[in-house]
């Protein structure tokens, strides 16, 4: 064992790993926008499921008349270890809520699959991490540190290790957030023009749907489900509180509230896309300037350690060489 770990610390085998690991990386960059699926249809295909399970749900509220659905869900059918492990402990108990839910729509998961996996790895992630540390921390690596130290950063480690599912959930969300927040105010514009143009609050939001997935693929997803909701839900009201619940971003908020108070007091739609649609616009036009204020600052630390060194080796090398040679 002593000889395993002696011949991975060596130098000239770290810098050996290092370098397969870099024309590994480099070989998958180039090759990942070749084998990148498109998710495009994708997405589209999963849309078109979700009017499905809306339209017989829907039909099935009529006909049935004792029991009320707020909106429809992917059913994804949740097979194998996670499914098991997760219904004979009975964790959704413990992990399932309403919040988690809307943490799950916000990343853009729906359905029972995502819900499934994401409580198995708030279970599952404590354990492996303290076990992957504790391997770590006690063979991997020489610490001059008693054992019962080396124990406690395990656990340490297996604590951080509950939380990085919520944190993976956390970046998606803001990445999709990010992607919808860029394409909104174009998106309020295209609705704009569509119902001055005489076209239906439904039909507006259907067609900007289809234009608005060439820009932002999840914005042109959120809007043809509100389109379908708008469809088959029994109040209009709850199809946009819902597309503010699942975005999370506060412009969507007030465009959704708007857009509820036009239909409940009557006033015109387009009035209301106008006005939103400039907030939006200086919105986006803030967080742009906000991003180019503190790129000084971060530029700062680079050019001292990376820059300015080789500039000083170009411009004093020659006179350093010179003066050498002479001497």
């Amino acid at each position: 064992m002593q000889g395993i770990i002696d011949a991975i610390m060596n130098p000239q085998m770290l810098a050996t790993m290092f370098a397969a690991v870099a024309a590994f990386a480099t070989v998958l960059s180039l090759a990942l926008p070749l084998l990148q699926r498109d998710r495009l249809n994708q997405r589209m295909k999963v849309m078109a499921v979700e009017r499905d399970k809306m339209r017989s749900q829907r039909l099935h509220e009529l006909a049935a008349k004792d029991r009320q659905i707020s909106q429809a869900k992917l059913r994804q059918s949740s097979k194998g270890y996670m499914q098991e492990i997760v219904d004979r402990f009975d964790l959704r108990a413990q992990f399932d809520n309403e919040d988690v839910r809307n943490k799950l729509k916000t990343a853009g998961l729906r359905g029972q699959a995502p819900l499934v996996a994401y409580i198995f790895f708030r279970v599952a992630m404590p354990p492996l991490v303290f076990l992957f540390a504790l391997f770590y921390v006690f063979l991997l690596i020489k610490l001059d540190y008693p054992p019962m130290i080396k124990f406690l950063m395990a656990v340490c480690a297996g604590v951080i290790g509950f939380y990085l599912p919520n944190v993976f959930i956390h970046n998606l969300a803001q990445k999709r957030q990010q992607s919808i927040r860029q394409a909104f105010p174009d998106a309020l514009d295209m609705l704009l023009i569509c119902v001055q143009s005489g076209m239906s609050v439904e039909a507006a939001f259907g067609k900007v749907a289809k234009e608005i997935t060439q820009q932002s693929l999840e914005l042109g997803e959120e809007l043809a489900l509100t389109t379908a909701e708008l469809s088959y839900l029994g109040e209009r009201r709850l199809a946009f509180e819902n597309l503010g619940k699942r975005t999370g971003i506060p412009g969507v908020k007030s465009v959704a509230t708007a857009l509820i108070q036009a239909e409940r007091y009557g006033t015109p739609v387009s009035q209301a896309l106008r006005v939103m649609a400039k907030e939006n616009r200086d919105i986006r036009m803030g967080e742009a300037e906000k991003k180019a204020a503190a790129l000084p600052p971060k530029l700062t630390v680079p050019m001292i350690l990376f820059f300015l060194p080789v500039l000083f080796m170009v411009i004093l090398g020659p006179a350093a060489i010179r003066y050498l040679g002479y001497s």
